[in-house]
């Protein structure tokens, strides 16, 4: 029988609130002290079109072809998903850097080649990460990556 790999629950209350605590560091200037581990994304609101922000953990950083690239640890259900697959147009702040952007999901393909760098390149971080992410994930690297590249949708931020 196929083990199930479901997505853990969102952060509720305190939890939320911590999670959501960068945004106040990237938006005081200082989200270069989260040493490039992280993305400031503004997008607009699907509904209202308003400007929302969110903190997302960079998954790897392809200077050279000017890309950052996300995964939606709580799915398709995330709000700053369903927003950047509406309107893909969004700004970024990496670093002390803000720059436009356009969103786009990436294939499980390559999804997974981007999860394997992550996990070869940060290994306590993707153990932590993807036991909260997901629940029943997969001791062998090369398992856990396939099963979040095939869960978890992936965003590239991509700019000239």
């Amino acid at each position: 029988m196929a083990e199930q790999h479901r997505l853990s629950s969102p952060p509720k209350g305190l939890m939320r609130l911590a999670a959501r605590f960068p945004i106040v560091l990237f938006r005081a200037r200082l989200g270069w002290l989260l040493f490039g581990r992280f993305v400031m994304v503004v997008h607009r609101g699907r509904v209202s079109g308003k400007a929302r922000r969110v903190v997302l953990e960079v998954v790897d950083f392809d200077r050279p072809h000017s890309r950052i690239t996300v995964a939606s640890g709580w799915g398709r259900k995330a709000d700053w998903y369903k927003n950047v697959i509406k309107t893909p147009m969004v700004s970024l702040m990496y670093g002390t850097r803000f720059f436009s952007a356009e969103a786009r999901e990436l294939s499980i393909e390559e999804a997974y080649a981007v999860m394997r760098r992550y996990a070869d390149k940060h290994p306590a971080a993707f153990r932590s990460l993807g036991r909260m992410m997901l629940r029943n994930m997969p001791e062998d690297i090369d398992e856990a990556c396939k099963v979040i590249s095939e869960t978890l949708p992936f965003i590239a931020f991509e700019w000239e």
